[in-house]
């Protein structure tokens, strides 16, 4: 079973994603305006796989960064392996980010302005495009918009460059795996080989590491106790959760397609 060497990490893995975009607020701001094309004052909250569990009973979920600027957030969520339910998934992040943002009684205004940002390796929608944007409109009418405050960005690193700023193009070319070009994505990769020289973020993940090996090599004890391949198949998935191991390998060992194996993951997240 191949899994990454801390030194292998590369900006788009999660591990690597979630601690360099906690460690750095001026870079956080500078993607999200990039991305979204808005300005940013001041970010005054900032946390790291941010758990939302609004009932004991509920599926709660785990966004990768999330992020607060006065009376905005936003959620930055990097999606290496593409899912037909992605679109549903952010639906669910979205009630569930307003759900945590109001509390019992208090009124509907409060609930602030929301951008979910999902940072995509592949073209969720097939329509070779690098951005898509989603905000609720009136079908009948297309320059109504509802003006709820909420907006939903699908990123599409290998999607058609036109109409895009130089600055956007170097950043969807840095996270597809070419070589860095401009002050940002400069910036990016040099965090990226600071990080690997951090010994604590390097025992944190070999932690991960050695903890999801064990929850592997528990379930494939139990699957052979058992003739069952549900505990090889849970330590699999926490290996994918964790960033650990490639869905395509994990999907491999399974016998199942990465998008069979990612819904499953949704579903169990």
């Amino acid at each position: 079973m191949y899994q990454k060497k801390y030194e292998e990490l590369k900006f788009t893995d999660d591990f690597m994603f979630c601690k360099i975009l906690m460690g750095n607020k001026d870079i956080c701001k500078e993607i999200i305006e990039l991305l979204l094309g808005v300005k940013v004052k001041n970010i005054v909250y900032l946390e790291e796989q941010k758990p939302i569990e609004i009932t004991s009973d509920g599926k709660g979920i785990r966004l990768d960064v999330y992020l607060e600027d006065g009376n905005t957030v936003y959620d930055l969520e990097m999606q290496t392996t593409i899912s037909k339910d992605i679109a549903k998934r952010s639906r669910y992040y979205q009630g569930m980010i307003d759900l945590n943002l109001i509390s019992r009684g208090a009124a509907y205004s409060e609930l602030k302005e929301s951008y979910i940002v999902f940072i995509c390796l592949e073209d969720l929608f097939k329509k070779n495009r690098s951005l898509y944007t989603f905000s609720n409109i009136c079908l009948e009418d297309n320059e109504l918009i509802l003006e709820d405050g909420t907006t939903r960005v699908f990123v599409n690193a290998s999607g058609s460059r036109d109409g895009l700023t130089s600055a956007q193009i170097a950043f969807l070319d840095y996270v597809s795996g070419k070589e860095p070009t401009d002050e940002l994505t400069t910036k990016l990769s040099m965090e990226v080989k600071r990080a690997r020289d951090k010994e604590e973020w390097r025992n944190e993940y070999m932690t991960l590491l050695q903890r999801d090996r064990e929850k592997y090599e528990e379930g494939k004890v139990e699957g052979r106790a058992e003739g069952k391949a549900e505990g090889k198949a849970e330590a699999l998935i926490a290996l994918v959760t964790d960033g650990l191991l490639d869905i395509d390998i994990a999907a491999k060992r399974l016998n199942k397609s990465p998008e069979e194996l990612l819904e499953i993951i949704n579903v169990s997240a």
